[in-house]
């Protein structure tokens, strides 16, 4: 009886096995592998030439500045939302944990044209905005914060399950020993959540870097200025450039290894957040 339940689960074992790695071999490794063949079928020197013109770095320094500045905004709120839902109780907490996912529920295309209704020509702003000369549509400040809206969640959601297990009991007892807001922070606090936070800051760049629909709303496909690799591998593929299309498509899917591969060694170097139903926050007094 033993020995048929062991074939058993072992026939299911490898029949689970191969439909797993089936799925990825078809659906996720083949078309990645798909793109670097028809990146590099010309030639790395033809590759190098296609991701060095004017237009291709245009797009490249766009997609990096949006990136720069956008992840200074995502700590700092990150840390902000992530302090107060796991530290404080307060009417309405379950609420604010919820709205964290609605970036995650809403159409990237959907929240560009919000914006678009905001701040365009015709929007509830778009007057007053071009009355005083601002331009926000169709230029970096538009691009900018389309990608907060998409991006702020994830540092919040790393950090939360991590400071909720560790508790703030040290911030407590630093409090009652007269430490300053700075400090307890500093001193106390980010060392118990940097792995969680460089996790979260990996994350946001990533999605930063590879957000398309939001941007191509707000963007205004400009050559060379609102033009982001995302925009720039579209635009490329449309008009038949397939080299440029396909070697930043592979560009962009060397950052995503690579963000995969940094996601994994900060895992394996922090481990899984400890749980600690004993430690969990019961804040008495506002930090």
């Amino acid at each position: 009886m033993r020995s048929r339940l062991s074939q058993s689960l072992n026939w299911q074992k490898w029949l689970l096995l191969i439909i797993g790695l089936s799925f990825f071999a078809l659906i996720l490794l083949a078309p990645l592998l798909t793109v670097f063949y028809y990146a590099l079928e010309q030639g790395i020197t033809v590759f190098v030439r296609a991701i060095s013109n004017e237009e291709a770095l245009a797009a490249l320094w766009l997609t990096i500045k949006v990136a720069l500045i956008s992840l200074p905004i995502n700590i700092f709120v990150g840390i902000v939302m992530a302090w107060t839902i796991a530290y404080y109780n307060f009417k309405g907490k379950a609420l604010l944990t919820a709205l964290l996912d609605l970036p995650f529920a809403i159409s990237p295309v959907v929240v560009g044209l919000m914006f678009l209704l905001l701040f365009g020509l015709e929007g509830l702003f778009g007057g007053w905005l071009y009355e005083h000369q601002i331009r926000v549509m169709f230029a970096l400040p538009s691009i900018v914060m389309v990608t907060l809206f998409v991006t702020f969640p994830l540092i919040a959601k790393s950090l939360i399950p991590t400071m909720t297990a560790q508790g703030n009991s040290e911030e407590q007892a630093a409090l009652i020993l007269g430490a300053s807001t700075f400090t307890l922070f500093f001193r106390i606090t980010l060392p118990k959540i940097k792995w969680a936070l460089i996790y979260g800051v990996i994350l946001s760049n990533a999605r930063a870097m590879g957000e398309f629909g939001a941007v191509s709303v707000v963007s205004g496909h400009i050559r060379g200025l609102t033009n982001t690799i995302p925009l720039y591998v579209e635009i490329s593929y449309n008009e038949y450039q397939f080299v440029a299309a396909f070697a930043c498509s592979a560009l962009l899917a060397l950052l995503a290894i690579f963000t995969l591969l940094l996601q994994h060694l900060i895992k394996r170097r922090h481990g899984e957040p400890p749980s600690h139903t004993d430690n969990a926050p019961s804040v008495t007094r506002p930090l």
